[in-house]
């Protein structure tokens, strides 16, 4: 299937490792100008070194300053044609317990920073009559993880942001979406299974072995499977998707 996005720029965050990476380089697969960030650039060099089209670019989500310099950065390159928000999860913790300082400094990592930057970048997709916004959030903001509080929280203000921008910007031809990761196996996955353990006092793999008996496949994603739901959300293809949030989850959530 011709995607139609040859040539087109996208913007990826937390494109170091990952879902990130995936996304990256699947963008990169149909043609797509990758500007690939995130705080290690050095991984990203890594991984790209054999992809002409992807350009490794640093940005901390948590510092403003940061995030307003990639935008101008990108904005005088000429802006791009497809922006995917995708921040790194806070450390478990239960509700009860969370600190209103940590709500302040995730909240402004993973949700306000990434709604700058793309009021930022916005503007030009209107202007071209074409853009796309895909949001990665989690699978928590349908069905709340356990002891991820703090994830859940303001992963859900982030789908409800894009829900409202989506019907704002649908008449200049920009779509917006949320993709919600069920437990794909990242470095990410494998950090909170060993939390886990942790604090079970169980091995590892038995973490392992019982999450992935939850879900109907009996597995975990492969971060190339949610790519491929990214890249088709960015393509011409899906110029009527907008507004949704589309689950990659192996059937774990039943609703």
């Amino acid at each position: 299937m011709e995607l139609g996005i040859t040539g087109k720029r996208a913007l990826v965050l937390g494109a170091s490792r990952g879902l990130g990476r995936a996304i990256a380089e699947g963008l990169a697969a149909e043609g797509v100008k990758v500007f690939a960030a995130a705080r290690s650039v050095d991984r990203i060099t890594d991984w790209s070194a054999d992809l002409p089209n992807v350009t490794p670019m640093r940005v901390d989500l948590a510092d403003h300053a940061s995030v307003a310099q990639l935008a101008e950065t990108l904005l005088s390159a000429g802006g791009v044609d497809i922006l995917v928000t995708n921040s790194g999860g806070p450390a478990p913790g239960p509700a009860a317990t969370a600190a209103r300082s940590d709500w302040i400094a995730q909240f402004e990592a993973m949700a306000a920073n990434i709604f700058d930057l793309s009021a930022r970048l916005l503007p030009g997709m209107r202007e071209r009559g074409w853009g796309r916004i895909i949001c990665i959030t989690s699978s928590g903001v349908e069905q709340p993880i356990p002891n991820l509080a703090l994830s859940n929280g303001i992963r859900s203000a982030v789908v409800g942001w894009a829900k409202t921008l989506a019907a704002e910007v649908a008449a200049d031809g920009v779509t917006v979406n949320a993709v919600l990761p069920g437990r794909i196996h990242t470095d990410r996955v494998d950090e909170l299974d060993a939390a886990a353990a942790k604090r079970s006092g169980k091995p590892v793999e038995d973490i392992k072995s019982a999450s992935a008996a939850s879900i109907p496949m009996g597995r975990y994603g492969k971060p190339s499977e949610f790519a491929d739901m990214v890249v088709f959300l960015a393509s011409e293809r899906a110029s009527y998707v907008t507004g949704s949030r589309v689950r990659i989850d192996g059937g774990s959530i039943r609703s």
